[in-house]
């Protein structure tokens, strides 16, 4: 049975799904009807100057949570890992139609050592000159299928509003002590490109990581100094 997660939930992929090699990733979503204006012509023949919402789904993979290399981004403009381990299955310039927009599968029993995750996102192609944002996307999902027997493993919806985001970031799968997981992350940004996206997605993690770095030290500080570190937190709150 395929998990419904909300944002920032987690789930132990290599745990609930034993001998789990290769996932395919689904991405979906929906342009937004426009609400009013137009008259009678523009329902009947819509709009001439509307130019459809063309998102593109990548995978970027890290080192250590870290972003280093160009060729570790998989995207529209390279659909194959050199590793081979992570395939883009195709660019889908509308969004229109059932299921899933894009897909990308990865073959997690073969992705080198070094990668500790992969992070999924979508950004909107020429966004800033096409004043468009995801105010505009609706219904968009991300899922986890199972590529042995294409059962769906767990669901994304993103149902918050996004209105100003030109990108998002979908979820996370990453390595955890030899075991695959995956986190429903949600998070929108103003990039206003697959570039920009990157660099302002590698300072998210660095600051995910001072964030877990500072709380191990309050974790090690009250477990030698009791006492000290609750007069302290007493005193602060």
């Amino acid at each position: 049975m395929s998990v419904s997660l909300q944002k920032g939930q987690k789930v132990n992929l290599s745990k609930e799904h034993a001998g789990l090699a290769k996932v395919i990733v689904g991405l979906g979503w929906d342009e937004a009807k426009p609400s009013g204006g137009g008259g009678l012509f523009g329902a009947l023949f819509g709009s001439s100057s509307h130019q459809a919402i063309d998102c593109d789904a990548s995978a970027i993979m890290l080192k250590n949570g870290k972003f280093t290399d160009k060729t570790d981004l998989v995207y529209f403009g390279n659909l194959k890992h050199k590793s081979g381990t992570v395939n883009h299955m195709g660019d889908n310039l509308t969004g229109a139609g059932e299921g899933d927009d894009e897909q990308i599968v990865i073959d997690l029993s073969r992705v080198p050592a070094e990668y500790d995750k992969i992070v999924i996102v979508v950004n909107i192609y020429q966004a800033v000159k096409r004043k468009q944002h995801f105010g505009m996307i609706q219904n968009a999902f991300i899922r986890l299928v199972d590529a042995r027997n294409n059962k769906e493993m767990c669901k994304y919806n993103l149902t918050e509003n996004y209105s100003g985001m030109t990108a998002m970031i979908f979820g996370e799968i990453y390595r955890y002590n030899g075991e695959w997981k995956f986190n429903a992350v949600g998070n929108g940004t103003t990039d206003p490109g697959l570039g920009h996206l990157m660099t302002s997605g590698s300072r998210y993690y660095v600051r995910l990581w001072l964030l877990k770095l500072s709380w191990l030290c309050w974790e090690s500080l009250s477990l030698h100094y009791p006492a000290e570190m609750m007069l302290w937190r007493s005193s602060v709150l």
